[in-house]
Parts: C-alpha cells; structure tokens; sequence
C-alpha cells in the first residue's frame, strides 16, 4: 500500500489539486484497515487464522428443579442460548482472516457473553418468581474458542490462536461433577400417561383434530426419546428433567390443551387433563 503512484496518476493529483490528495490519501488508509494492515505494520498485523468451534458450558444440567409455571420461559431461553451460538459460529467462519489480535474476543466472544448473561438472568428470574431464585448462573456465560483455531495460518500473516481461557476447564469440571452426581447415566425409556383411554366421548366434528394431537403426543415421545438415548453421559444431576423430561410434559400440555378445546367446542370441554402431561424415566 506504500509503493508510489502510476505517474499518470500523479498528473491526475496534481490537476485536481491538494484536496483530492488528501481524500486519496485517506482511501487509501481506509483501505488498509479493512484489509486487516495499517500503514505502520502492513501485512504483520496478526489475525484470526482459520475458523474454529465456539464452546460454551452447558447450562441445563445446572439448574434446580423448574417450577411448572416456569418451565415454557426457561425452555426458549435454553433454545435461545443455542441459537446465540451457531449465530456466534457463523460469524467465525465468515469473518476468517479478518480483525487484529482480539477481533475474535472483541467482536464474537465478548457480544455472545453479554447476550447468554441476559438470557440467564431472564432464566433466573423465570425461576425465580414461583421458587428460590438461583444465583450466579452468569458463571457459565464466558465461551472459549476450541483448540482446532489456529491451524492452517494465511500465507503471510502472522498467526496466533485465541488462548484457551481456563473457563473451558472449569466448566467441564462443573459438568463431570454432575455426571457423578447422577446426569444421564444409561439410557432408559420415557413412560407418559395415556391420554386416548382418558378422554370422554368424542364429538364427530372434534374427532380430526383430537386425533392429529394424539398422534402429536406419540411423536413428542419418540422424539423425547431419541434425545434420552443420544445425551446419554451427559449434563448434571438435573439433566434429564431440564433438558428432556420437562420440555415434553411442556409440549404435552400443549397438546392435551388442544385436545380439550376442541371437544368443548360441541361437547362438554373435559377437565383435568393436564394432570397426563408429566412423563417419568424407566430404567
């Protein structure tokens, strides 16, 4: 970016006079940082190499039991919190190559820690409203950036990985602790109260409807199921009932709602449904 003008455009420059000059000069600045140089160092600037993994502590298995009324606001802010990620990871691998020494800390890890300390209060405070109130959940806010960055430097650049911060450790010590405490350990079966044999009579025009949500409450097992036995080993002693077991009994009084509406619409609407919704493991 230092080399001298063409000479045809130095008669331009010249011509047009000091002030263009000094619009030149500042695009050509301008284009230095956007490449990741500045007119000091050029091509030493150091940048983030390759694209990595984010990792970030798994918060689940960490939280005490969930009150009923809380467990629909904890779950989207679960789901949020694994959405934040793969956003965060996109940006990784759209962004190699590019920033100085912590474009990664400044622009990817320290925006997704002020969001997921958000969402974890807001889980906290869900919590919060119909039990004890957990604290210091902002502990397991900090992601790293796995050891895999780094590899496959530009030609050119001067690579360094982001450091490994020791938060990694701590958190996967937090998680093993859990697992001895008694996390998902084997693979069960989930067992839920059947709902058909519970129902009243069922008016012809409802009968559609409460059908496709029986055969909902089937696949919502199923699906509990498959990710009983594709977590086995993992998360704390809360586990299983944070991150499978209530998120069905949710999605199951969803259903059973529906159910119930829809048979009150011609018929008496049947009460007490909602006592089928919570699922247990078998062993």
């Amino acid at each position: 970016m230092s080399r001298a003008l063409p000479k045809y455009n130095k008669r331009r420059v010249a011509m047009i006079g000091g002030v263009s000059a000094v619009v030149l000069s500042g695009a050509l600045i301008a284009g230095s940082a956007l490449a990741g140089e500045t007119p000091e160092n050029g091509a030493q600037a150091t940048t983030k190499a390759a694209a990595g993994t984010i990792s970030c502590p798994e918060v689940a298995s960490q939280l005490p039991a969930i009150p009923a009324s809380a467990q629909a606001e904890v779950d989207r802010n679960l789901a949020l919190l694994t959405t934040q990620i793969d956003e965060a990871d996109k940006r990784l691998n759209e962004t190699v190559g590019q920033g100085g020494p912590n474009f990664v800390q400044n622009a990817i890890l320290g925006p997704l820690e002020d969001k997921r300390i958000a969402t974890l209060n807001r889980i906290e405070t869900a919590i919060g409203r119909a039990a004890e109130k957990p604290e210091g959940l902002e502990a397991f806010a900090t992601c790293t950036l796995d050891a895999g960055a780094g590899a496959g430097a530009g030609e050119g650049d001067t690579a360094t990985a982001e450091p490994e911060a020791p938060a990694t450790e701590e958190a996967g010590g937090a998680e093993d602790a859990g697992d001895a405490a008694g996390g998902n350990t084997a693979a069960g079966a989930i067992s839920c109260p059947d709902v058909a044999s519970q129902l009243p009579a069922i008016p012809a025009s409802a009968q559609a409807e409460v059908d496709r949500n029986l055969a909902l409450l089937d696949t919502q097992i199923d699906e509990a199921d498959k990710r009983l036995n594709e977590t086995v080993g993992q998360g704390g002693p809360n586990f299983v009932q944070n991150a499978i077991l209530g998120p069905l009994a949710s999605k199951r009084t969803a259903a059973i709602d529906r159910i119930a509406i829809s048979i009150g619409r011609t018929a008496e609407k049947p009460q007490g449904l909602d006592a089928l919704a919570a699922c247990t493991l078998t062993e």
